[in-house]
């Protein structure tokens, strides 16, 4: 039902969103209705629908492996003379060009692969369910994809699933990466509990069931699907730091009102990021919830993929490096740290914790390109010198 009225609120946007769109262009250049045309400017952003957007790296972009629910996409030509790396982005709300900073990063010394998920709501009933498990065997499959010759970077919520994914492979003696970095990934949640953290934890499975999950309605690909909504899940997002987002379009206004047209791009670009959200399907979310933030069955040594108890200590040829913000408030210290105790077979292991920096800040922005790439680079080379 809630899906539903959404749809109908969608539907009822498009028209206020056209005729905001008119008044903005019909007012842009008149001195006088500088306020107007920002009202309207803001309006018009407002109500219009958010999908996903474009990498826009001006670099060749091409699918190398196409599934349902998420295919693994390459930037430019592969060089042999540089170290492959693959990015998994979270699949947790926004799409793959989250990570567009963290690929720009890299793209320049490394030939660079990325998971790009795609939403739930839109993949038909017939491609079936996407589990828990389901990621962990995608995540193998684009693995195998390099026979070893790759180096694994998991961004945030991928944390658990890639870790889960190196040590199946390494316990069926498969090729697996030279290593692997966990960035701000929630691989024992115990450890400095965020208000992410405490949000689950006074809830049960069941509460997360009856509120979050909704069924898409007929209007889309994926109609019957059950999943958690992006427009849900933006919500939470907008309403974790309100004060701030409603700051920043104050903000946006007035460089509207003012001609400052540089600040108000940069605005225009961060929130057309942020507002693109995606669905994602139920069984995966559920159990992420369960087994991550409930459970924890990851650090407790009980964590299963299809009957199989996960079993890290059998990593043992895939370097380990994880990275935490001193600030994050999404993922506390400590949390990513733990995969050190559990990967206690890795031939090399390395910890950063980055001062003054929060969840975004360790994959995106001037600290990120100064001081926590330069590590990762540095970690990569050691791995692949081995």
């Amino acid at each position: 039902m809630l899906y539903n009225l959404h749809a109908m609120g969608a539907c009822w946007a498009r028209s206020v969103n056209f005729y905001a769109f008119l008044n903005a262009s019909l007012s842009k250049d008149i001195p006088w209705l500088k306020q107007w045309h920002a009202a309207n400017r803001l309006l018009e952003r407002s109500t219009r629908p958010y999908s996903r957007p474009s990498f826009d790296l001006e670099i060749e972009e091409s699918v190398v492996i196409c599934n349902p629910f998420g295919d693994l996409l390459r930037f430019g030509t592969p060089d042999a003379t540089k170290p492959n790396l693959l990015m998994v982005a979270p699949m947790s709300g926004h799409f793959a060009t989250l990570l567009r900073g963290t690929v720009r990063e890299f793209i320049r010394d490394h030939n660079v692969y990325i998971t790009d998920w795609h939403d739930a709501g839109s993949v038909p009933l017939t491609d079936g369910r996407f589990t828990l498990d389901s990621y962990v065997d995608y995540l193998r499959e684009f693995i195998r994809y390099f026979d070893g010759d790759v180096h694994l970077m998991a961004v945030c919520q991928p944390s658990v699933p890639a870790l889960a994914a190196v040590a199946l492979m390494s316990e069926d003696r498969e090729a697996v990466p030279r290593s692997m970095v966990l960035m701000g990934g929630p691989v024992d949640t115990r450890h400095t509990p965020t208000e992410v953290n405490d949000f689950a934890e006074k809830r049960n499975l069941a509460w997360f069931r009856r509120h979050t999950i909704h069924r898409v309605p007929l209007n889309r690909r994926g109609a019957g699907r059950h999943v958690y909504p992006g427009f849900l899940q933006l919500a939470g997002f907008l309403a974790m730091n309100i004060d701030r987002h409603v700051s920043a379009h104050h903000e946006y206004f007035d460089h509207l009102v003012s001609g400052d047209g540089d600040s108000a791009i940069q605005h225009e670009a961060f929130y057309d990021e942020y507002l693109a959200v995606m669905d994602l399907d139920a069984p995966f979310y559920l159990e992420t919830i369960q087994k991550v933030f409930l459970e924890h069955h990851l650090p407790k040594g009980i964590l299963e993929c299809e009957g199989r108890r996960v079993k890290p200590e059998l990593i043992t040829d895939t370097a380990l490096m994880t990275i935490e913000g001193e600030l994050d408030d999404i993922t506390g210290p400590g949390q990513t740290r733990a995969a050190h105790k559990l990967c206690t077979g890795a031939p090399l292991h390395e910890h950063l914790t980055q001062p003054k920096v929060g969840h975004y800040g360790i994959f995106n922005g001037r600290r990120f390109r100064e001081e926590i790439a330069p590590r990762i680079r540095a970690f990569i080379n050691q791995a692949s010198n081995r």
